[in-house]
């Protein structure tokens, strides 16, 4: 028995289809990395790392380091397996995820970025006990690392050997060791987190974001040629003429004729005939325009401004100008993402139901959504390809893996060890301190990976429900603590334990509304609470500082402006609840929009009129908001691409 079960992993790596060149550029990938990882984080002139060095990669990052690193730390398994799979599932909507995180990270470069920048914020829980209070700062650095180590690090790892599994054959593998019995899974997963933490743990931040550099040159490029295979095999089974792109048309076409079907839709309607039951209906976790102007929003908002390990590569540029830069390029490389990943799910969905006998011909099946991006690897990727096609897999998880063990150091040492352990150490032991932290954070992930991922259909889904849960509240304080100067430290309290209270309770009494759609109730709860709060905290309330009028006058026009686009934004949600065909298209999207452009108003008109401000706010200088030619023309290409892909495919 033990003899079948160890030769099965043999058997399955022999029938996968992989050639010996496949497996040399593997290797070559992984041994490139690791040497990368290490060479680039060797001290210069022999001067040993400090702190900055270590988790801040000593501001050297230059645009196209930032924006590589962004992207690299971004898409993972999370994306290649979990999006790919809720395409599989529902369609391209799900792009939106990244469509709009493109635009947002234009608003996040222009008006976010910069003040963390000028302010000197090393990390964001940092930023939160000078803004508020000591208080609120240690729960948010409590909360990222738990968020971190078990769900950020558990569901890469797992949605990563998941797929690795399936490419390789290994589904269901077990390795003997004595009488022991050890899923290969879990094996794999032990393999990801050491060549992550191998180089990540010793080098720190340099480390990460440089290699990340080669990172999303495999990941985008090995995604964009896996697309493109994948749709060749199809269009010459099909007997097609025009090679990948006749056989994205003619999928485009054959799902097109299937009533209600919305693979191609980026804007999917509730399609009642259909679905009597809203949860299996794609409207349920893609709500019309709610991935638009709604609550997507707030995650996008929370995760590219206010996430560590995210906005760390930023805060580690070499210049403002350059951090920038770098967003821009981010955004760029972000639009290509649905291209890589949302077609595959969708090329996957056409063959299981369009062409069966195709389907039934080829190896490994798909028995859960998260299964269509490594079948169509291992059956639709030629020779050496196929290689290259594992290698960005492999890029993104690592990537990202790497990326999270850096910034759960980073709070641990900073925010925690730092202030209330050993408010006096060295450089030395902050840097020890980061590493070891990495290393518990690697044993405790590997430990709680399998009973927190097991049993998963669409993770990507699970993984964006339950981080809702506390995006709501993480922009009311993040974006009105750094922008406002009336913000206080109770409503922020009240809002941090708020967006968790009341998330859990619209879940129970509201189990038939799309998640994204809770989240803006969650949001407009918080802005109930947070803004009135802080107008009648006196406690702190000093004298306003002065500004001069051209600040005022700035302020009050983008203020009115933005008032006026609220007001309309509220006209056009009436009007949506009115009307059974807009409401159909989660128009309610439209309520929240209207509350982040009135509080955007208020906050404005607010830092220009009010005669008091909090003790703690944040002066801003206007100037830090202008941005270069480069940076403008980038934006306006960006939504124009967007706008064209919306036009085109709604």
């Amino acid at each position: 028995m033990n003899f079948l079960q160890s030769v099965s992993v043999l058997e399955g790596l022999k029938n996968n289809g992989f050639a010996t060149i496949d497996y040399i550029v593997v290797v070559a990938y992984l041994a490139l990395l690791i040497f990368l990882g290490f060479f680039l984080s060797r001290s210069k002139n022999g001067k040993e790392k400090d702190s900055k060095d270590y988790f801040l990669a000593g501001n050297t990052l230059t645009w196209w380091a930032v924006g590589a690193s962004l992207i690299a730390a971004n898409i993972s398994a999370e994306q290649f397996i979990g999006m790919s799979g809720t395409a599989f599932a529902s369609g391209i909507a799900i792009a939106a995820y990244e469509l709009m995180a493109a635009a947002t990270l234009i608003v996040v470069g222009k008006f976010l970025l910069p003040v963390m920048i000028e302010k000197k914020i090393f990390t964001i829980p940092q930023f939160l006990r000078d803004r508020y209070n000591p208080g609120t700062g240690l729960a948010f650095s409590i909360f990222w690392l738990f968020l971190y180590v078990f769900i950020n690090l558990t569901s890469v790892a797992w949605l990563g050997a998941l797929a690795i599994e399936q490419i390789l054959g290994l589904r269901g593998c077990v390795l003997v060791i004595g009488s022991a019995q050890i899923s290969i899974r879990l094996v794999i997963i032990l393999i990801l987190y050491i060549i992550a933490g191998v180089y990540s743990i010793y080098g720190g931040l340099s480390s990460v974001a440089w290699t990340d550099v080669m990172q999303v040159t495999f990941l985008v490029g090995g995604g964009l040629i896996t697309a493109y295979a994948a749709l060749s095999v199809i269009s010459d089974s099909l007997n097609l003429e025009g090679g990948a792109f006749a056989a994205l048309g003619k999928v485009y076409e054959s799902l097109k004729q299937v009533p209600g079907d919305t693979h191609f839709n980026l804007a999917v309607q509730r399609n009642t005939a259909l679905y009597g039951n809203i949860t299996d209906d794609p409207y349920f976790t893609l709500p019309g325009i709610a991935l638009i102007v709604g609550a997507l929003w707030l995650t996008n908002l929370g995760y590219w401004g206010f996430n560590q390990y995210i906005i760390q590569k930023g805060l580690a540029a070499k210049s403002l100008d350059e951090a920038k830069k770098g967003m821009i390029f981010a955004a760029f490389l972000k639009i290509l993402i649905p291209f890589i990943v949302c077609i595959p799910g969708v090329c996957a969905f056409y063959i299981k139901t369009q062409q069966p006998e195709m389907f039934a011909s080829l190896a490994g099946g798909i028995s859960i959504s998260d299964d269509a991006y490594p079948f169509l690897i291992r059956n639709f990727t030629p020779v050496f390809v196929k290689g290259l096609s594992f290698a960005a897999l492999a890029a993104a998880v690592i990537s990202s893996l790497a990326s999270m063990f850096n910034s759960t150091s980073t709070i641990f040492t900073m925010d925690i060890y730092k202030q209330y352990i050993n408010k006096n150490a060295s450089e030395k032991k902050l840097v020890n301190v980061g590493r070891i932290t990495s290393v518990c954070a690697l044993v405790i992930a590997m430990i709680a990976v399998y009973p927190i991922m097991g049993g998963a259909d669409q993770a990507f889904q699970i993984i964006q429900e339950y981080s809702g849960f506390v995006y709501p509240g993480v922009v009311v304080i993040f974006g009105l603590g750094l922008l406002w100067k009336r913000a206080s430290g109770p409503a922020a309290v009240v809002a941090a334990i708020g967006t968790f209270f009341f998330s859990i309770l619209f879940k129970f009494i509201m189990p038939n509304v799309p998640f994204l759609l809770r989240m803006g109730y969650v949001f407009l709860v918080l802005v109930a609470i947070f803004v009135p709060m802080s107008l009648l905290n006196k406690n702190g309330r000093i004298e306003a500082e002065k500004l001069d009028q051209h600040t005022i006058d700035t302020q009050l026009k983008w203020s009115k402006i933005l008032f006026i686009a609220a007001g309309v934004s509220f006209a056009v949600f009436i009007w949506g609840m009115c009307s059974p065909v807009l409401r159909s298209w989660g128009f309610e999207a439209m309520l929240f929009f209207a509350a982040i452009l009135g509080v955007l108003g208020l906050y404005l008109r607010s830092n220009a009129k009010d005669k008091y401000q909090n003790a703690k706010a944040v002066g801003i200088d206007l100037v830090l908001f202008r941005t270069d030619r480069t940076f403008n023309i980038g934006a306006i290409c960006v939504i124009v691409i967007l706008a064209v892909l919306y036009i085109f495919l709604w």
